[in-house]
């Protein structure tokens, strides 16, 4: 995708690189240090540019070589080379040592890379410490290492920064300890990308070992982006970011930003939108994306797909894809698929999934299935898995244990598992309680239900009731007992609407004595659906005497299913007389069972059928 600004870019690219040039010769220019001492403080505060250019030009004119240097170094600066170049000549004639390494440099911007070499070697015998860097630099484009070593050396001794950070490069390069102390030096005074990349080192020494340098790393990233580094000014804040120093961390990105760091644009947006500022956050992702960043223009994606404004989003996915993005294509395929367009979904699914994207494999292998092409899903749920998908993991176990090949299935639940999937933890709970390693069972079931399982809750809630002591008979004045732990655990599942949860809680709190919460569970479950909930809240009301709502929540039970139920409604209808509705209870109640309940239903029905005979 073309941006709006594509052309203006180029030209001031451009011009960026002019200046870098020119920047580079300035770092390697200097003054002559006779010239500098000869000249009065206070008459050097009260001139002008213009005059002291006169004034080393009379002196120079009457063959003052300091003078010479000065002047020549003044018109290099300004890039007037055929106006430097006799005055450094003479001066270096004279064996200033500043001028030859000047001359050098002006020889180097007009192609005369030999000759230059030739005089910054002459400036850096002399002790030019930027001679010698020069000189290394030099050696060090044209492949001689060892010389470049040399003469970097040579300038990082005599502290000169520029010196110190290209053989600290050099030696990096060549993945060589000393790199470290030159960064080290050349940051100390003041060389900001010395400072960043000394930083960088610390960091990846911090992410690497237990009692690493993050400290440290963050100061330098500081140091770096106090002086404009864009990408330390990232850098740290990132590290503020991760800290919950949000304030400060929006302040680094936005420096960073405001000098043309997409990523911190992109990141500043984030910021943004995390604090409710949407409208600004989308102004940040547009310059980002604009800039390049997939993952900004991934996010304006996002954002105008939750407007429901699907083909901007489009738009915003595919321009995230062109920018290398692959999680651009991936975005296109949820927004197809949202929309019902699964071929559309599955192409783009597949773009991205053969780019490596694991959660495009495991959507991919999801609609596979979905369309009944388990064969062609198996493959893209085990790559998404190798490459580490909980969610395809989790998938290939639901895969495999609907082949009846248990083993294989537990095998990929338990990878997911391990990896903090809830469901996965608790089909291997579910597993170990079928194969009778209840420790093992015990754990993963505490694994699912910290997670927010209700069944796993209710599970291990049964694991932990089934180790209870049968309880004695209730000793008079004895206070009433605390919560257990798998009370604990029912209650978890009930709230989360377990119904067998809700009916164990209403148990256990009649057991306590708690009718009140006995009741109160026994109704949560009953109008959930559960029969068992339905009947024992019929029980508790019945013996409060609320006769008639008990026999409306029996008879739920009882057409759900619940021979108990019955069976107290045929016994209500018998006390009541009604002798050919309590038979009818009694055959739904001899048809539920249990056998106990159907043999007590069919003595009741004969006793009721002779009584309607006699």
């Amino acid at each position: 995708m073309v941006f709006m600004g594509d052309r203006a870019t180029l030209l001031e690219t451009g011009r960026f690189v002019q200046r870098h040039a020119r920047r580079a010769a300035e770092d390697i220019i200097e003054a002559a240090e006779a010239a500098d001492a000869a000249v009065d403080t206070t008459t050097a505060e009260s001139e002008t540019e213009t005059e002291t250019e006169a004034r080393h030009r009379r002196a120079a004119e009457n063959g003052d070589a300091a003078s010479m240097s000065v002047l020549g170094a003044l018109l290099l600066r300004r890039g007037d080379l055929d106006g430097a170049e006799p005055y450094l000549r003479g001066a270096t004639a004279e064996g200033d040592r500043a001028a030859a390494n000047n001359l050098g440099v002006l020889l180097h911007q007009r192609g005369y890379a030999d000759e230059a070499a030739g005089w910054w070697r002459v400036a850096a015998v002399g002790g030019s410490a930027a001679a010698a860097h020069a000189l290394g630099r030099h050696h060090r484009e044209r492949g001689d290492e060892p010389a470049a070593e040399y003469w970097l050396r040579q300038s990082a001794e005599q502290g000169h920064a520029l010196g110190a950070y290209a053989l600290a490069d050099l030696l990096e390069h060549r993945s060589d300890v000393g790199a470290e102390r030159w960064l080290r030096a050349a940051a100390e005074q003041g060389h900001r990308e010395a400072a960043y990349r000394l930083a960088l080192a610390l960091e990846r020494r911090a992410t690497e070992t237990p009692d690493g340098e993050l400290a440290e790393a963050e100061q330098w990233f500081r140091q770096a982006a106090a002086r404009g580094h864009r990408r330390a000014a990232l850098h740290l804040g990132a590290i503020l970011e991760k800290r919950g120093e949000l304030k400060e961390a929006g302040r680094w990105y936005l420096n960073s930003a405001k000098e043309g760091e997409a990523k911190a644009a992109c990141a500043l947006g984030f910021l943004l939108r995390d604090a409710g500022d949407e409208e600004s956050a989308a102004v940040w992702w547009l310059r980002a994306a604009q800039d390049g960043d997939g993952n900004a223009a991934n996010a304006l994606g996002a954002l105008h797909a939750a407007r429901g404004e699907q083909q901007t989003a489009e738009r915003w996915y595919r321009a995230a894809m062109d920018a290398g993005d692959v999680n651009g294509a991936y975005n296109l395929g949820l927004l197809c698929a949202a929309q019902d367009r699964n071929q559309q979904a599955e192409q783009w699914y597949r773009r991205a999934a053969y780019a490596g994207h694991r959660e495009a494999a495991n959507a991919l292998a999801v609609l596979l299935l979905q369309a009944g092409d388990a064969n062609g899903a198996e493959p893209w749920f085990s790559k998404a898995a190798e490459a580490g998908s909980v969610d395809a993991a989790f998938n290939l176990g639901i895969l495999y244990a609907g082949r009846d090949d248990d083993r294989s299935a537990l095998t990929w639940y338990e990878r997911a598992a391990a990896a903090g999937h809830t469901e996965a933890a608790l089909q291997v709970g579910i597993a170990g309680l079928r194969d009778g390693d209840e420790q093992s069972a015990e754990r993963h079931l505490r694994c699912a239900a910290g997670g927010g399982s209700a069944e796993a809750a209710f599970r291990l809630a049964s694991v932990l009731d089934a180790r209870r002591p049968e309880p004695g008979p209730p000793a008079l004045g004895a206070q009433r007992e605390e919560k257990t732990e798998c009370e604990e655990w029912y209650e978890r599942a009930a709230q989360q609407g377990h119904r067998r949860a809700q009916v164990r809680v209403g148990m256990l709190a009649a057991g306590r004595g708690d009718m009140a919460q006995a009741a109160h569970w026994y109704r949560e479950a009953a109008e959930a659906g559960s029969r068992n909930g339905a009947f024992n809240l019929g029980l508790l009301l019945a013996r409060e005497g609320s006769e008639r709502e008990a026999a409306l929540w029996w008879t739920r039970a009882a057409r759900a299913g619940h021979g108990r139920a019955a069976l107290r409604l045929a016994l209500l209808a018998a006390r009541r007389g009604e002798l050919t509705e309590g038979r009818r209870w009694c055959a739904r109640a001899v048809e539920l069972g249990p056998a106990e309940v159907a043999e007590r239903a069919a003595r009741l029905s004969e006793a009721l059928h002779q009584e309607l005979t006699a």
